[in-house]
């Protein structure tokens, strides 16, 4: 309670910092419509830990946008882009077949008159349309104030000053029992360690703080659906996620929110005490990530890409969940185009001199390869073979593909490569190879670096390179 009691001091060093409110919703339907359904009214425990000079989002990023406008000068007090758990599953086989609801939020800082909220989804040109709004009186006397049950103590792992001068990063453990509390920490600041050694993370450290919390577990481990495990976790993290079965998620939103409220946060990893490969990132929502996977250091980053800027997948050879587009738009996602026009490339600004579009590769080749692990990929699977031959496989295929990627002709050049969004054709990313490409050792490629800045930009007040401590 007492180190409680520091951050809501932290947080509210202007003095004038309000509580952080949040609408929890229902969010039913199908693969052709869906509605909204109000949930509850909650104040949370913290005051606001965003940046207060930067309440409107114009980094044109989500699938969906909400909006907390003033009710007497309809003025747009916040505004953000999200993308969520039903944007993706509406795309999935089974969103053709039944209904389904998933519990969302909407997070902002608490106006001080009524407001109305306006949610908002692309339309078929990209555009943002209102599709659901609901008026939040404050004051209301069905606003909840009460302090959820705490998960524990708040772990500083980064401190680089006032919540609303930085980038907040939750990491929230689930799996973890009591006992496991040192593991959870160091499992936590291994992470968070890596994190900074990929650009643009390392030169903007100083813009981070990291906090840690560790709701204790009954038993050790999440769940895991395709081999008969299944576990009530605190903050409800499962594998098997629309079917597949690295796919991390957890569909328990007000259990996450709960916990999650008790440290001050712009963005969440929830670390899940496993070894199974496996993890997930979704835009404004969270990153998962397995802690004991051998490829956890690549997964925690390529999630954390989703979703923190989110960033498209750029690979296409992998077994997908969803559905392929039925009209190939061009994505809202910044690191990958549909390249209607080649003459006016989504990220023209970046693009190398002499490079041409689309940009040539040998693709056929990269695919031949990618054929042959991915039948033995589920060959391990059905005769759910030990994790040790899913990792010596996916060891072996990093070793092939940064010797092949590394040597194309446009390698380390920013074009246009055809293949990217779980899509052969019709879809291209910036470079040869990338974080959200391969599980290969190179950086963010130069446009997924860009997009990443930009929103750090967004939640970091104040000038960068400001001196940081880790305790």
């Amino acid at each position: 309670m007492r180190f409680l009691l520091a951050l809501l001091v932290a947080t509210s060093a202007s003095a004038a910092a309000p509580r952080t409110f949040r609408v929890d919703y229902f969010h039913t339907g199908n693969a052709t419509e869906e509605r909204f359904s109000l949930d509850r009214l909650v104040l949370e425990p913290l005051a606001w830990p965003g940046n207060p000079s930067r309440p409107v989002d114009e980094t044109n990023l989500g699938k969906y946008l909400f909006e907390v406008r003033d009710r007497a000068t309809n003025r747009v007090l916040y505004s953000r882009g999200f993308a969520s758990i039903y944007g993706e599953w509406e795309t999935t086989p089974e969103a053709k077949e039944l209904h389904r609801t998933f519990h969302e939020s909407l997070r902002f800082p608490t106006p001080e008159q009524p407001v109305q909220v306006i949610l908002k989804k692309r339309d078929a040109q990209n555009a943002f349309r209102e599709l659901w709004s609901l008026v939040v009186d404050p004051k209301d006397m069905f606003v909840d104030p009460s302090t959820p049950p705490s998960p524990g103590p708040v772990l500083p792992l980064l401190q680089s000053g006032p919540p609303a001068e930085k980038v907040d990063l939750l990491i929230l453990a689930d799996g973890y029992t009591a006992q496991e509390r040192p593991k959870f920490e160091k499992d936590a600041r291994r992470l968070a360690d890596i994190l900074f050694t990929f650009s643009p993370f390392k030169e903007r450290k100083a813009d981070f703080n990291v906090w840690g919390l560790m709701p204790p577990a009954a038993e050790s481990g999440i769940s895991r659906p395709s081999t008969g495990v299944h576990r009530r976790s605190p903050v409800g993290a499962t594998y098997d996620a629309f079917g597949s079965e690295r796919y991390v998620l957890t569909f328990d939103n007000r259990a996450f929110r709960d916990a999650a409220a008790f440290a001050p946060y712009d963005f969440v990893e929830i670390l899940v005490n496993g070894n199974t490969y496996g993890g997930g990132g979704i835009f404004g929502l969270y990153g998962t990530v397995a802690a004991d996977s051998l490829w956890a250091p690549y997964i925690f980053v390529h999630e954390f890409g989703h979703h923190f800027a989110g960033l498209a997948d750029e690979y296409y050879t992998s077994d997908s969940a969803y559905l392929p587009a039925e009209v190939r738009l061009e994505p809202w996602e910044k690191n990958v185009t549909a390249l209607k026009d080649p003459s006016r490339p989504k990220w023209k600004a970046l693009l190398s001199p002499g490079t041409p579009l689309p940009t040539p590769w040998s693709k056929e080749a990269y695919e031949s390869h990618a054929r042959q692990v991915l039948q033995r990929r589920r060959q391990i699977r059905a005769e759910r073979r030990p994790e040790s031959e899913m990792d010596a496989l996916f060891t072996s295929q990093r070793t092939w593909e940064e010797k092949f990627l590394g040597s194309q002709k446009f390698a380390g050049k920013v074009g246009a490569f055809e293949g990217a969004m779980y899509e052969a054709r019709g879809y291209y990313r910036p470079q040869a190879d990338c974080v959200m490409f391969t599980r290969d050792r190179v950086p963010f490629c130069s446009v997924c670096q860009h997009a990443l800045t930009e929103v750090i930009d967004l939640y970091a007040r104040g000038p960068p390179g400001s001196a940081a401590s880790s305790p």
